[in-house]
C-alpha cells in the first residue's frame, strides 16, 4: 500500500461506508496497519491509501492496534486541548491543533463486531484526526488561514527541494 499525500484529491473527497465486514476488509485492516507502521504513523484512514471507505486504524504507544470500520463519534468533551499534529499524508509537515479532549466513537471491529469508545489523551485525538480523514478534511484545515498559508508554503518549498 502506498500513502496518498497531499495534492491528491481523494484525500479531499467524503469516504463511503463499507457495506460487508468480510475477510477482504479483515485483510486490509492488517495491510493498513502494516502501512501505518511502515510510515512511523499512529494512524491511517483509508483515503490515505487511496480507498474511499469508512475504515481507519490507530495505534498509540502501550496500546494494541485498533480498527475502526463505518466510526460515528457520538459525543465530544466540552474541555478542549492543543497539541502538535502531524499526518503521514503530509510529511515533514506539523501545527498545534485544538481540539476536544475526550470522544465517543461507535464502530465496528475488522471482525464485524460493533463497539462504543471513550476514549481521551492522545487515542482521543488521533482518532478526531483519522476520522476526519474519512470527511475530507485534513488538520491544516483545522488551522487559521494565515498560518495555514504560511505551513503550506513551507510544504512546496520542502516538496521541490
Amino acid at each position: 500500500m502506498e500513502i496518498i499525500t497531499l495534492g491528491n484529491e481523494v484525500l479531499r473527497q467524503k469516504a463511503l461506508p463499507i457495506q460487508d465486514i468480510d475477510a477482504q476488509v479483515k485483510v486490509l485492516a492488517q495491510e493498513m496497519i502494516e502501512t501505518m507502521h511502515r510510515g512511523r504513523g499512529i494512524g491511517l484512514a483509508g483515503p490515505q491509501v487511496g480507498l474511499l471507505q469508512r475504515i481507519f486504524v490507530v495505534q498509540i504507544d502501550g496500546d494494541s492496534p485498533r480498527v475502526f470500520i463505518n466510526p460515528t463519534i457520538i459525543g465530544t468533551s466540552p474541555e478542549i486541548s492543543q497539541y502538535e499534529e502531524g499526518c503521514l499524508s503530509i510529511p515533514g509537515l506539523y501545527a498545534d491543533v485544538t481540539r476536544p479532549e475526550k470522544v465517543t466513537v461507535q464502530a465496528w471491529n475488522e471482525r464485524g463486531r460493533p463497539f462504543t469508545l471513550d476514549a481521551e489523551g492522545l487515542l482521543a485525538r488521533v482518532i478526531q484526526h483519522e476520522y476526519d480523514h474519512l470527511e475530507g478534511v485534513l488538520f491544516i484545515d483545522r488551522l487559521s488561514e494565515p498560518k495555514r498559508n504560511r505551513l503550506l508554503t513551507l510544504y512546496d518549498k520542502k516538496m521541490r527541494a
